[in-house]
């Protein structure tokens, strides 16, 4: 059971990475996975966003007498810019709430991962998407510069 697990975990982590491909930002955490996650989060709000959900497999699996390395993803969004987002294309609407991806790896080093909105938006070619996400872009690079900056 856990080997099967373990192999969809992994599988997961792949197409998540994958999927974030181009539109995606990295930055080495200097805190551990969980400080990490608790940073960003209250990062989300101190930078007017709404965290949705965190949805973490390695908390789920732990519930399960499982360790795997931390593994969140966070997601973030806003009701305004929902608003705004669907009245420029409602086929974008799959694109939110957009994803913060906080993982560790076997020696506890943590990476940050984020979508980055203009990318996202950019396959919709739409001006007003554009537009939105460019006020979006330094709003989740400010979430992630807050949270993993020194005390």
């Amino acid at each position: 059971m856990r080997t099967r697990y373990v192999a969809f975990f992994l599988a997961a982590v792949f197409a998540l990475g994958s999927a974030f491909g181009a539109a995606a930002q990295m930055r080495a955490s200097p805190y551990d996975f969980e400080t990490s996650v608790a940073r960003l989060e209250a990062s989300v709000a101190a930078n007017e966003m709404f965290l949705v959900a965190t949805a973490s497999a390695s908390r789920a699996a732990a519930g399960q007498g499982i360790a795997i390395p931390g593994n969140a993803v966070l997601l973030v969004f806003r009701n305004d810019y929902a608003r705004r987002m669907l009245a420029a294309s409602v086929e974008a609407g799959i694109e939110a709430p957009l994803r913060i991806y906080v993982t560790a790896d076997e020696t506890g080093a943590v990476g940050v991962r984020w979508q980055v909105p203009s990318a996202v938006f950019a396959p919709y070619k739409n001006a007003a998407l554009d537009a939105l996400a460019k006020e979006l872009d330094p709003i989740f690079a400010g979430i992630v510069a807050q949270a993993l900056a020194r005390p």
